[in-house]
C-alpha cells in the first residue's frame, strides 16, 4: 500500500486509526493516533497481513479477540 494509506491497527487496549508514513525496502512505518493527542510509530515488514472489511483495511493482530467494530478507540465523543 502507498504512503498516506489510512488503516486501523490493534493496540494493547483497543483499535486505533493509523496511516502508512514511510516505506523502505524491508520496513513499513505506521503512525498511530493516540487518545492523548500524540502519535506513535510502529514498524512492520512488508509481508504483514492486511485484511479488508468492505473498503476499510486493518492490520491483522494475532492476539486480538475482538473486531475493530467492537472496540474502536473513541477520541472525541462530542461528534
Amino acid at each position: 500500500m502507498p504512503i498516506g494509506t489510512r488503516l486501523i491497527v490493534r493496540s494493547k487496549k483497543d483499535w486505533r486509526f493509523a496511516v502508512i508514513s514511510r516505506v523502505v525496502e524491508e520496513t513499513i512505518t505506521i503512525s498511530i493516533a493516540s487518545p492523548t493527542g500524540y502519535n506513535y510509530r510502529i514498524r512492520r515488514t512488508p509481508d504483514a497481513e492486511l485484511q479488508l472489511d468492505g473498503v476499510i483495511p486493518y492490520l491483522i493482530s494475532a492476539d486480538s479477540k475482538d473486531t475493530w467494530r467492537d472496540n474502536l478507540a473513541r477520541f472525541d465523543t462530542r461528534w
